[in-house]
């Protein structure tokens, strides 16, 4: 059966392109196929990356979005906050190490002028010594109200070929005024001023007022304190006028062998006070109700026997350790019924350790402690250490000082010998009586 031209000619040409096609594909086979594939590609990543972000998305509301975002920051200004204020602190710090290194130089320049060694060292005793006699210029006045005391020797004339400031020795003076009431048997103390202390005007000023009797004794010397004051502290002032009025009860047996002491002490909240000098006023030369307006300078000060305490030591160089026994006290009869206790302080190499004390004994003219203490020691070739006993009173603030007697190789003729008895018996205790000072 024949086709017709037309349908032979059409499927000439259908032919024809498909075997066209063939032989193309066989030549490049990968052509047709490359533009797909990385078609499909495109689509597979794009795929992927919605899926990834979608499973990123968190199974939150808005809500709990919201307020964890607000916890984020408030705990962000939380921390920046703490983080302030510990800058600020650590520059407060750091401008208070400096103020302190800077008054600690000043006490301890200070200290050395009044017979001190340093600043790590504790409050050295002196050896009591004989009352100086000093020239004290006085004017009895009789006693009125409203009337003022004038004093010859604080006059404002002066040498005109002075500059007007303090000597480089001077310690500076004192002005007070002295009432004796016999009809109520009361002193009286007021008028209390200062001026030319040495020293810069950054600290403060104070005076340690001590009403002192003499007691008939075994001891030579030996003073009771009666009373004790202490006036307000005035900073930054050359010549400061306190303002206090001490009133005491006192017979008139007692007034000729009593002395007042008046000591001028340097106020330092960030070291120990520094004692600048004294004034002692025999009342002797108190008449009844009559006036009596003292100005002196100041003295270097004495320390004054109030009792004595028997301290034994003992050396244990194997263990590099001392051991202090604090046994009896003896003190004068007390005016109050405060217990008391004793502060046990050694110090090697000029470096003070932690301080021990004793139980609270009652306070009696023979006080019993019998304790012993434990210290470190540096090794034998080095001792030279020195102990500080201090009895105080329970309860007292400010706390009371009753005593203080001190031990050690650069001490008094009686503490050295006592300290090398100690270094000459090794491990055994030695026991010997020392003077309570104040």
């Amino acid at each position: 059966m024949s086709l017709p031209v037309t349908s032979r000619s059409f499927l000439l040409l259908h032919l024809q392109r498909r075997w066209m096609g063939y032989v193309i594909q066989s030549i490049y086979p990968s052509s047709c196929t490359w533009p797909c594939n990385k078609e499909e590609q495109g689509m597979t990543e794009d795929s992927s990356i919605s899926l990834t972000l979608h499973s990123l998305q968190l199974p939150f509301s808005n809500t709990w979005k919201y307020g964890i975002l607000a916890i984020a920051i408030l705990l962000l200004l939380v921390a920046l906050t703490i983080l302030a204020c510990q800058v600020c602190q650590l520059q407060k710090r750091h401008r208070a190490r400096k103020k302190k290194k800077y008054h600690s130089e000043d006490s301890v320049r200070i200290k050395a002028e009044n017979g001190f060694w340093g600043k790590k060292m504790p409050p050295l005793l002196l050896d009591t010594s004989k009352l100086s006699n000093v020239d004290f210029k006085m004017t009895e006045l009789r006693a009125g109200p409203g009337e003022p005391h004038s004093c010859p020797s604080c006059s404002t004339t002066e040498d005109p070929s002075s500059d007007g400031g303090p000597l480089p020795s001077s310690r500076g003076k004192l002005k007070f005024s002295l009432l004796y009431r016999r009809e109520r048997c009361e002193l009286l103390m007021s008028g209390l001023e200062a001026w030319e202390l040495p020293g810069r005007g950054h600290t403060g000023s104070a005076v340690q007022v001590r009403l002192l009797q003499e007691v008939p004794s075994r001891i030579p010397g030996l003073q009771c304190v009666v009373q004790e004051w202490r006036s307000q502290v005035v900073k930054s002032c050359s010549r400061p006028a306190f303002g206090d009025h001490f009133v005491c009860s006192l017979q008139d047996a007692e007034v000729e062998k009593s002395t007042l002491k008046l000591e001028v002490q340097r106020f330092d909240k960030y070291s120990r006070s520094a004692a600048l000098g004294e004034v002692r006023v025999a009342l002797r030369e108190l008449k009844a109700s009559q006036s009596l307006a003292v100005c002196a300078e100041l003295q270097k000060t004495t320390k004054d026997i109030v009792g004595e305490v028997l301290v034994s030591l003992k050396c244990l160089p194997i263990s590099q350790r001392i051991e202090v026994g604090l046994l009896k006290a003896k003190t004068t009869p007390p005016r109050s019924t405060a217990d008391v206790y004793a502060r046990i302080d050694v110090s090697c190499r000029r470096h003070r350790q932690k301080h021990q004390k004793s139980r609270p004994r009652a306070h009696t003219p023979l006080i019993i402690f019998n304790e012993t203490f434990l210290f470190h020691m540096p090794e034998p070739p080095a001792w030279d250490c020195t102990v500080l006993v201090s009895i105080y009173q329970v309860g007292s603030d400010p706390r009371q000082l009753i005593g203080q007697a001190t031990v050690g190789k650069s001490r008094a003729r009686e503490a050295s010998d006592h300290w090398d008895l100690v270094k000459k018996s090794i491990q055994q205790p030695i026991a010997k009586w020392h003077p309570l000072l104040v």
